[in-house]
């Protein structure tokens, strides 16, 4: 990311400084009328700042409402569920893996959090399932086709509420915050399928090579305290039944066949209809609806005060790149190539910047659906949205599951999850322009 905001930033003022050397006032321009492009870039930045700061306070109280929402699903066990839900196909997803192994129990609990939109709680599974799956692992530095496979399913998981872009859809003024919710599943469930087909095909042109001499693929047992946090890890339960499990996931190929044939008629029903199923099974399962709604709320509220600094960082970025001219330039030449795709010149920088940084393509969705001439209601901010919410940023994924233990060769891990952004990019296409083209 310091790259990135360097790289930005740098080619901002380097743009800017070129068209200002060469440029002259307009004749027909009264001289304070006249904008240079240096001035251009000072304007750009300083409001920039100050836009940050108001998007983060409106954040704030729509934050706070969905993390109460998600802590009261959260204590009522729906964690647990999902994870149970899952737990057949992982089993038969990573056969090298004991069913009954801390990994297993890892893996799925981090997928499960995914799912629902809990990334707080997904990335310290993920690390714990890297420390597990490497105790398995012979090739010590090297990735398993178990961490490969985990770590392409991780930058392509399926999401079922995109939490954060709902709550900036909302704050940016969208009459329609949840529509991209069925885009949003159509998307990962087409990147998800692309990353274990990429990961299948790709397997054969990375061999793992000869086994670290000395180092058993299981490591000596566990001290009692972590033993202890291994078992909670695990502590899913059994998979659920077949029928149950099929089931589920018919519920859940209706809700997204309802969402992209209702489209605009179905999306005002989903966040009411939130509202009211988190809470009522909140009271199912014997919550405190209320003192857990509010300790969530209390955590959206820290939240949306301390993305304050990176939001006004990235913003400022971009909007130097942007008010230099570099930013229209680089997309003019790329957009002769996507928008016959369906993919436009405003797009562009969400899809490119996707992968690499997460605060970056945050800072992108807001600033492209907060600019007057898009709005998050248009083509274009359906677009942005459901890129946002259908994929991960994947060399950050990378970098810290890998960084946990100490992993040198990746093999395809990379390959696989910039093969799945870009068919999440796909995806989110192919169901934009069905529904909002």
């Amino acid at each position: 990311m310091n790259i990135v905001f360097f790289v930005l930033v740098a080619a901002g003022f380097l743009v800017a400084g070129w068209r200002q050397i060469g440029w002259k006032a307009p004749a027909d321009a009264g001289a304070s009328l006249a904008v240079s492009p240096m001035q251009a870039l000072s304007s750009g930045l300083v409001e920039a700042a100050g836009a940050a700061v108001t998007l983060s306070i409106g954040l704030v109280g729509i934050m706070a409402l969905f993390l109460g929402l998600v802590r009261v699903a959260e204590e009522g066990g729906l964690l647990r569920m999902l994870a149970r839900l899952i737990r057949p196909l992982m089993v038969r997803a990573f056969p090298e893996v004991p069913p009954d192994h801390p990994a297993m129990g890892a893996m799925i609990l981090n997928m499960a959090a995914n799912v629902v939109g809990i990334g707080n709680a997904a990335t310290p599974f993920g690390i714990r399932a890297m420390q597990e799956l490497d105790r398995l692992n012979p090739h010590k530095g090297t990735a398993s086709d178990a961490m490969v496979l985990f770590l392409a399913i991780n930058t392509a998981s399926v999401t079922l509420i995109p939490t954060s872009v709902i709550v900036l859809r909302a704050a940016s003024g969208s009459v329609d915050p949840a529509g991209i919710i069925g885009t949003t599943l159509f998307a990962t469930i087409c990147s998800t399928a692309v990353a274990i087909l990429a990961v299948k095909l790709l397997r054969p042109l990375f061999p793992l090579g000869p086994a670290t001499p000395g180092e058993p693929a299981e490591a000596p047992a566990p001290a009692p305290a972590a033993a202890d946090a291994a078992r909670d890890l695990s502590a899913a339960g059994p998979g659920y039944s077949r029928a149950v499990s099929i089931a589920a996931f018919g519920a859940i190929a209706a809700v997204l066949a309802l969402t992209l044939w209702g489209g605009r008629s179905a999306s005002p029903w989903i966040i009411p209809a939130l509202v009211v199923l988190f809470l009522a099974f909140g009271l199912w399962r014997r919550v405190r609806i209320y003192e857990s709604f509010v300790e969530g709320a209390r955590e959206g509220f820290e939240v949306g005060v301390r993305i304050i600094p990176y939001l006004v960082a990235i913003l400022v970025a971009i909007a130097m790149f942007r008010a230099s001219g570099a930013l229209d330039a680089t997309v003019a030449a790329l957009a002769v190539v996507t928008a016959p795709l369906g993919l436009p010149a405003e797009a562009l920088p969400m899809a490119l910047l996707r992968p690499l940084s997460g605060s970056g393509a945050y800072g992108v969705l807001a600033a492209t659906i907060q600019d007057p001439r898009i709005g998050p209601d248009s083509y274009v901010g359906y677009l942005v949205s459901t890129i946002q919410g259908s994929s991960e940023t994947t060399l950050y994924v990378l970098a810290v599951y890998f960084g946990a233990v100490r992993i040198r060769r990746m093999r395809h891990a990379l390959a696989a999850g910039l093969i799945a952004d870009v068919a999440a990019v796909v995806g989110a296409v192919v169901a934009v322009s069905y529904l909002f083209a």
